[in-house]
């Protein structure tokens, strides 16, 4: 007859359980990760998800790609790819294989192994951060969650996310981090239209609520990128994230102010900074621009000093370099006005090509773009404005549907003024150049090219 044990074992035992649970789940689903056998879901199927999806599906596992956008699901699922980083054949070769699906039922969460969340996260109008997709989707995660599962945010947030909401959200259903729930924080880092860096090329960084958590994202990602750089906690890898577009985006500023200077000084800011440059280390390009576009730059270092102000610590870069780039439509704006008059034009009635609407080179992508304020307000200030955009076929602006026109050489003769917005390889600089009356050149697209003397306003 075997002997009972004592109440001082069994409660030792009962304190060793969570121990024993958490390797039992982690090697689960370490193993999982391994052979590729892990269902993967990943949360948003934008210009982040869609490409994660894609390379966790060439990597061989089954990836769910979910969204809320019925009509994005619907074109997902014929094979239709809507960014730049991600082929429609492609697409539709993991569709065929039936590595990708895309989905809007959330209850295939119940059936995933691994949870990734990759849904936007603008401002409010105060400046306020906007996590409510990021808590809605929580929501979602909670009502199908197992024990055993990966959840990952990725989606940019201010320092502090992972660990004062999502994990009191997940606690609160009786999850333990690390045990029976392995949650961390990865920052995106797509960079859509760049051929150059797609998702392998682009290290991930990780942070995890325990080291298992950390542990476990590293091996994930460790499939899909060349490298992983794990950090101490969330909180790290939220800032990480922040500190690199805080960067991009003072120095932008910086460079945006640096060409008013040369302006004032009669000197081309792109040729002094071309010349600096040159130097081969301590220094590192940055160019001026009509300013600052998409999801990052305008939005993310926002996050950054919202969360400060809890500290009492008022940020002082952040606030200034948002002003410099707020400020460069208008000058944009100025510049064309004083093209024209200087060839005794008026704005009011001239007619003005803008090239490009996006808020980079080589994509689609107009969020937060400051052509959009541009054109709107040559329109207000009663100049007629086309617009070209191989990327943007159409447009809705101030309540006004526009089409994108065929730039040609006739076309570019006939307006006042040419005005580079966004500098898409598909435009030929060259020939516009050569048939241009006017052009002001807002990203450096023409510089180099022959030129009559006034004829291009460089920014």
């Amino acid at each position: 007859m075997t002997e009972s044990k004592s109440s001082s074992e069994n409660e030792a035992l009962h304190e060793l359980a969570p121990a024993y649970e958490a390797i039992e789940y982690e090697s689960m689903l370490a193993a999982k990760i391994e052979d590729e056998s892990a269902r993967i879901s990943i949360i948003g199927q934008g210009y982040v998800g869609l490409p994660l999806a894609a390379a966790f599906s060439q990597a061989g596992f089954k990836v769910i790609g979910l969204d809320v956008d019925q009509e994005r699901v619907g074109t997902l699922n014929q094979g239709i790819s809507q960014t730049p980083d991600v082929s429609s054949e492609d697409l539709q070769r993991y569709r065929n294989d039936g590595s990708y699906q895309a989905s809007a039922d959330f209850s295939v969460l119940a059936e995933s192994d691994v949870i990734i969340i990759c849904v936007p996260t603008p401002l409010r109008k105060s400046k306020d951060p906007d996590i409510s997709y990021v808590l809605a989707t929580v929501d979602n995660i909670v009502k199908h969650l197992r024990a055993g599962q990966l959840v990952i945010l990725e989606s940019t947030t201010y320092p502090g996310t992972t660990q004062e909401l999502l994990l009191p959200r997940f606690e609160d259903e009786g999850c333990r981090a690390g045990v029976d729930l392995f949650l961390a924080f990865s920052p995106e880092r797509i960079d859509p239209g760049n051929r150059q860096f797609l998702v392998r090329q682009i290290p991930k960084v990780t942070g995890g609520i325990t080291p298992a958590c950390t542990r476990l994202a590293a091996q994930l990602y460790g499939k899909v990128v060349d490298r992983v750089f794990e950090v101490s906690s969330p909180k790290v890898a939220e800032l990480s994230k922040l500190y690199e577009n805080v960067f991009r985006s003072v120095n932008i500023a910086l460079a945006n102010e640096f060409s008013l200077m040369c302006r004032e000084l009669g000197v081309n800011s792109r040729e002094v900074i071309d010349a600096a440059a040159s130097k081969p280390f301590g220094f590192m390009p940055f160019y001026p621009g009509p300013g600052i576009g998409g999801h990052c730059i305008p939005i993310d270092p926002a996050y950054l000093a919202w969360k400060m102000k809890f500290s009492n610590y008022t940020t002082r870069f952040i606030p200034l370099a948002e002003e410099i780039n707020q400020s460069m439509p208008g000058h944009v704006i100025d510049l064309v006005n004083r093209a024209l008059n200087d060839r005794k034009r008026c704005l009011n009635g001239a007619s003005i090509l803008a090239l490009g609407v996006a808020y980079k080179r080589g994509v689609g992508d107009i969020r937060e773009s400051p052509a959009l304020q541009i054109i709107s307000e040559l329109k207000a200030q009663g100049a007629d404005v086309s617009y070209s955009d191989p990327h943007v076929p159409n447009l809705l602006l101030d309540d006004e549907h526009l089409a994108s026109v065929t730039v040609s050489d006739d076309l570019v003769r006939s307006v006042d003024c040419v005005l580079i917005l966004t500098d898409h390889p598909e435009f030929n600089y060259r020939s516009i150049v050569a048939c241009a009356n006017l052009i002001v050149d807002t990203r450096g697209a023409t510089w180099g090219l022959p030129r009559s003397a006034g004829q291009v306003v460089d920014l």
